[in-house]
C-alpha cells in the first residue's frame, strides 16, 4: 500500500519537532523504553507497508507552545481516511469534507455564540489561540481506528495533559465522551475549569446524560477565560 504526501514517512521522532516548552518532556518519552517501544513499531509498519496518519504525529505541539495553552481538548486517535488528519485532534485539512463530530462542534457553537460554520474544517486557527488539540493516540493506519492505541502514546499524551495541569496559570479541560473523561484524574478541578459532556459523535451528541448538543461548553469556556483576566477564544 503506497502512503501519499498526507501520510507519515518516516518513524523518527527527530523529524517531529515540538515548541521548547515541550521538548524535555518530549525528548524523556522517546529516550524511554515505551517511546523506543513506539518508535520500533511504527518503522516495523512502515516497513510493512502500512499507511499512517498524520503526517506530523506531534503538530499540536508545533503550533501551541505550553506557555500559551488556555484551553485543552481531548480527542482519541486521528482519522484514519486519506488526507483527513492533520496533527490535531478533531481538525481536517482545508479542503477535506468536514466529518460529522466536527459539524456538530461548529452546529453548537453557532447555537452558543451565534458564530456562522467557518469554509473548511481546518482548526489550526484554534491552536494558534492557544487551544491544544490533544489526541490521545497520536497515530492511526488507513481505514483501522485505534489501531495504535495501547502502543505507547498514552504514556507520552498522559504525561502532556499533567504538564499542562501542572504548570502556568488555570486551563479550561473540555472533556467529551467517556474516552476522554478517564483523563480527568490528571486534572484538579479546584485549579481548572472542567467541562464534561458527551462526545460530539452523532452516535452521542443529542443523547443523555448530558448532550454535546446545548452544552454551552464554548460559551462557558470563554466567560471563564475572561474571568481569569484571558482574551476569549475567536472559535
Amino acid at each position: 500500500m503506497e502512503g501519499g504526501p498526507a501520510s507519515l514517512r518516516s518513524a523518527a521522532p527527530a523529524d517531529w519537532p515540538v515548541h521548547a516548552g515541550w521538548s524535555d518532556l518530549v525528548a524523556s518519552f522517546w529516550e524511554s523504553p515505551q517511546g523506543q517501544s513506539l518508535v520500533h513499531y511504527l518503522e516495523d509498519r512502515l516497513q510493512a507497508g502500512a499507511v499512517i496518519y498524520p503526517p506530523r504525529p506531534l503538530r499540536a505541539l508545533e503550533l501551541t507552545p505550553l506557555e500559551d495553552v488556555r484551553v485543552v481538548i481531548l480527542g482519541q486517535d486521528p482519522y484514519h481516511g486519506p488526507g483527513q488528519a492533520e496533527g490535531l485532534a478533531f481538525s481536517v485539512a482545508p479542503g477535506v469534507r468536514v466529518p460529522p463530530s466536527l459539524r456538530n462542534m461548529f452546529l453548537e457553537i453557532q447555537r452558543d455564540l451565534g458564530t456562522p460554520p467557518p469554509a473548511h474544517g481546518s482548526l489550526v486557527r484554534w491552536a494558534e489561540q492557544g487551544v491544544l488539540l490533544l489526541n490521545t493516540s497520536l497515530t492511526v493506519e488507513a481505514e483501522k481506528p485505534a489501531s495504535h492505541a495501547m502502543r505507547g502514546w498514552e504514556v507520552l499524551t498522559d504525561d502532556l495533559i499533567r504538564r499542562c495541569a501542572e504548570s502556568g496559570p488555570p486551563k479550561v479541560f473540555l472533556l467529551w465522551g467517556a474516552h476522554a473523561q478517564k483523563k480527568a484524574s490528571l486534572i484538579d478541578p479546584a485549579h481548572h475549569q472542567v467541562l464534561t459532556a458527551n462526545h460530539p459523535s452523532p452516535l452521542s451528541a443529542r443523547r443523555g446524560p448530558v448532550p454535546f448538543i446545548g452544552c454551552g461548553h464554548f460559551r462557558q469556556a470563554n466567560e471563564w477565560l475572561e474571568s481569569q483576566g484571558f482574551e476569549p477564544v475567536r472559535w
